[in-house]
């Protein structure tokens, strides 16, 4: 069996861990005790890529906790109490404190623990990491764990979920300095990187769940459905199974351009999304509304991208449809990778759902995003901004810089792959559509 570690680190990863664990406790039929109650062998036949079974058949997630402060570590009996590792003091929201000093104190024991369950592994495919970018715990202990990680098992794949902020929901306000640190190392030590904008989900909370002013809560319920989509194909059996290595095999066409653009459907508010039909919900799947980073597809193009269904959908259908929606969309796909839309059928329909999808697409819209950030982080950097709080727990200005640059040279990567063109095409405009257009389901 191909398992997968969880590792989920500071207040904001351990908060969304927590619901994706309650999302896929639920649809494979664990309780809150771990004891197994569900009703078809779909749900046991690969439990183990997520689950331990312990003695009296009790199913333990196979998840590491983590946080520097010990105020958050509050969870139930449904984990392993020696997985949770936590410090004494608070990173404080300083990045460099996560990474090179209270972070780094926390990392052997930390290691220890990530050995046991990866020794304990038949046939471990990779580890996921569930944190965000900002702050020091997720941000800097986060990217410090992944690299350590990474150092010992340079053969695993590392998945990461990222919540990128946004002054929509935070208000720190050297956010855009720990994110641009982090996405540094994400860039060197990550092979494929699920971005999840808070500025999109709160969008989305507002303007199409139609929720005034939605609590944390209710962004990181969004999140969860996210992970559990894009998690399913590994955990249940289907038409097309995947694992980690499969994911980004198809979706990673240059190892520095990992980060995924996601988005979910249905997404209504109320209970309408029961009533969606098998096109609509195809149509809001590719909907810039429905994305979970503030980038609109439509002013990029999609370098590949791996389109999930969920629920009782006949496989020819869903790869007719699939066919369809690339060539009538062509000028937002690059010609130069064919059939540049994967899709995979699980059986097993989301959490109180008859179907859904996602999308996970590599597209250079994202580009938008991490230029919203730099945009933030110079107007601070120029001005030397807080860095006496960074200098003084190990990170010196030439950091920043370099920081900074890597964020640039990323954006730049984006945009040369979306001018580019295939050798034999005649094709001399941009290839990008006006803003009117719409990506047609």
């Amino acid at each position: 069996m191909r398992e997968v570690l969880h590792v989920q680190v500071g207040q904001c990863g351990n908060q969304i861990g927590a619901k994706f664990w309650d999302f896929i406790c639920h649809e494979h039929g664990i309780d809150a005790s771990g004891q197994y109650t569900g009703d078809s062998d779909n749900q046991l036949e690969r439990i183990n890529v997520y689950y331990n079974e312990g003695a009296g058949g009790r199913y333990t997630p196979r998840a590491v906790l983590t946080d520097l402060d010990p105020g958050n570590m509050n969870f139930g009996p449904l984990f392993r109490p020696d997985n949770l590792v936590f410090g004494r003091n608070s990173a404080s929201n300083n990045w460099s404190r996560g990474h090179y000093t209270a972070g780094a104190d926390l990392m052997e024991p930390l290691m220890d623990v990530v050995r046991r369950e990866m020794e304990a592994c038949d046939c471990a495919t990779g580890v996921q990491i569930c944190h965000s970018l900002s702050g020091g715990t997720g941000g800097g202990m986060g990217t410090l764990l992944l690299s350590k990680v990474r150092e010992e098992y340079p053969d695993k794949m590392m998945l990461t979920f990222s919540v990128i902020p946004s002054p929509l929901v935070s208000d720190v306000v050297v956010d855009p300095y720990s994110t641009t640190l982090s996405m540094r190392q994400l860039v060197e030590m990550a092979d494929a990187t699920v971005c999840l904008d808070n500025e999109a989900l709160h969008r989305i909370c507002t303007r199409v769940l139609k929720q005034a002013a939605p609590p944390l809560s209710e962004l990181n319920h969004v999140i969860a459905h996210v992970m559990s989509g894009v998690t399913c194909s590994l955990r249940f059996p289907g038409h097309l199974n995947a694992d980690l290595r499969k994911l980004a095999c198809n979706l990673v066409p240059f190892p520095r351009l990992h980060f995924f653009m996601v988005s979910f459907a249905p997404l209504v508010a109320g209970t309408q999304g029961q009533a969606l039909t098998f096109p609509e919900i195809l149509q809001q799947m590719f909907d810039a509304r429905h994305m979970m980073c503030a980038a609109d597809p439509r002013h990029g193009r999609i370098l590949a991208a791996f389109a999930m269904f969920r629920g009782r959908l006949p496989q020819r259908e869903v790869d007719d449809r699939a066919v369809d929606v690339e060539c009538r969309n062509s000028s937002y796909f690059v010609e130069w990778i064919p059939d540049g839309l994967k899709t995979s059928v699980c059986d097993v329909p989301p959490k109180r759902l008859r179907f859904g999808a996602n999308l996970i697409a590599n597209s250079t819209a994202i580009q938008e995003v991490f230029r919203r950030v730099l945009d933030q982080f110079s107007a601070m950097f120029r001005r030397k901004a807080f860095l006496h709080f960074y200098n003084g727990e190990g990170v010196d200005e030439m950091e920043f810089a370099e920081a900074e640059a890597n964020m640039s040279d990323l954006i730049s990567e984006y945009q040369q792959y979306e001018d580019m063109r295939s050798e034999d095409s005649d094709v001399s405009d941009s290839g990008v559509d006006s803003e009117e257009d719409e990506v047609q389901g």
